[in-house]
């Protein structure tokens, strides 16, 4: 198992890069993993661009960022990896997961299996999530502005839960699930201001969807939703 550890502070920080690759002679089993510890603290931290990329099995990716106009790219490739997150939320890192900033932009691939998971607290971020082969989605937002792009595709199963609390003005999710497997989608959306949902499942499987959505928008919110071949 490698433990990586990296604190980042200051200000206008440019671009780190992280690769760890580790190739099937290298680790017995699914318990031998690389782990990304990346925690952003400082009372400055904008503009850093973070990239990580991990190849292997059993992979975790764990770090928050409570600061502005940052841009994150992370990669996985293989089973069993995992974007941090706690099935329980708050503000503050050590909740998991956490986005406590506005104006972040994060995009993730997975491919082969893997888990993804956000809080999000500050306003006006966007999440970009791509993810190949049977995976998990979990996103929970409590801020406006939120830009959510999830596609999966693949064999094996598909599950996406994206609920907005509290309000959750002006945030659109587009979501697709599509090829083998069962899609499962569980969206929650509520704001005083128009939301927006674009869900299409497409393939020969189960295809099912659980929608919420308090809107108390005078011109009301816009929801798409197509399932079929």
């Amino acid at each position: 198992m490698v433990d990586f550890l990296n604190k980042i502070t200051g200000t206008h920080l440019g671009i780190l890069v992280i690769s760890l690759f580790f190739t099937a002679q290298c680790y017995a089993g699914p318990t031998d993993d690389n782990h990304i510890h990346v925690e952003q603290v400082g009372t400055d931290g904008d503009n850093l661009s973070l990239t990580v990329n991990q190849l292997g099995y059993g992979n975790f990716i764990e770090f928050s960022y409570a600061h502005a106009s940052n841009t994150f790219n992370l990669s996985q490739t293989g089973s069993g990896n995992s974007i941090s997150w706690v099935s329980y939320w708050g503000s503050g890192k050590s909740w998991g997961g956490d986005v406590d900033g506005s104006g972040n932009t994060e995009t993730a691939s997975q491919t082969g299996g893997a888990t993804y998971g956000r809080h999000i607290w500050g306003n006006s971020n966007d999440v970009d999530v791509y993810q190949n082969g049977t995976h998990t989605f979990n996103l929970d937002v409590h801020a406006d502005s939120t830009d959510v792009d999830l596609w999966q595709e693949g064999t094996g199963s598909h599950y996406a839960h994206s609920y907005f609390y509290g309000t959750a003005d002006g945030s659109e999710v587009d979501l697709l699930q599509k090829d083998g497997a069962n899609h499962n989608a569980q969206i929650r959306l509520q704001g005083n201001q128009p939301t927006t949902l674009n869900l299409i499942q497409q393939g020969d499987t189960n295809q099912s969807y659980n929608l919420t959505q308090n809107c108390y928008t005078a011109g009301g919110c816009t929801v798409s939703v197509t399932q079929g071949d």
